[in-house]
């Protein structure tokens, strides 16, 4: 197996799941004993939560090529930022190392677009849902998205900073996802993405109206096929 280098701690929480989800998957395709061969770069989120200035993505910048390099160093043969939007500083830190940086937008696109996905919703923190860095990855691939609502937006926003970040599952919070989703059926799209690592927390992925494409686990799964020799 190959080693891969995860960039985590941005949250906590979602770092947890990539690593459950990368080895819960290593030893279903590889044996029950299996687990897949890591290291991880865990940050200090209270630098990185919420950057707004150039100033702010310019820190969050360095320290995400730092982790980057400290991982090739320590033998990550791919590396994964565990955290979509931290995808804004992408090609920064891909530039700064020679191993591939598996970005978690493209293996979204790929797997709607080999599925016939055409249209779609995108959720998640304030910059995926706003700026260009994360959804023009997923228009690349043929999908189209629909404009975001501003008061979707700010809730959602809300709800992943001050809740789900800090591990804290709100039931209003719940009802108010679900909500969302069942409004977003009724527009014209084919599915929603979560571009969010914490948002499978609160939503069923499995049981909504319409297909729910989840970043995180789709992410986890492109690092298992690297792992494995199969990406």
């Amino acid at each position: 197996m190959r080693k891969i280098g995860l960039i985590g701690g941005m949250s906590w929480v979602s770092t947890e799941t990539y690593y459950r989800l990368i080895n819960k998957e290593v030893q279903k395709r590889a044996g029950s004993l299996c687990s897949g061969p890591m290291v991880i770069e865990s940050l200090n989120f209270c630098d990185l939560a919420q950057v707004t200035t150039p100033e702010g993505w310019d820190h969050a910048a360095e320290k995400l090529t730092a982790a980057a390099r400290s991982l090739e160093q320590a033998g990550a043969t791919a590396i994964l930022i565990c955290a979509n939007s931290m995808h804004k500083v992408y090609d920064r830190v891909q530039g700064a190392v020679s191993v591939p940086i598996i970005h978690i937008a493209d293996c979204v696109g790929e797997k709607m677009q080999a599925d016939g996905i055409k249209r779609a919703a995108l959720i998640g923190t304030r910059n995926v849902m706003l700026e260009s860095f994360y959804r023009q990855r997923l228009i690349r691939h043929g999908i189209s998205l629909l404009a975001p609502q501003m008061d979707r937006v700010e809730e959602i926003d809300r709800i992943i900073y001050d809740e789900l970040m800090e591990g804290r599952v709100v039931r209003e919070s719940e009802r108010t996802m679900k909500t969302f989703l069942t409004n977003i059926a009724k527009e014209d799209v084919e599915a929603v993405v979560l571009g969010c690592t914490e948002l499978e927390m609160i939503i069923d992925t499995k049981a909504n109206v319409l297909p729910i494409y989840d970043g995180t686990e789709i992410h986890a799964h492109a690092a298992v096929d690297w792992i494995m020799g199969e990406g």
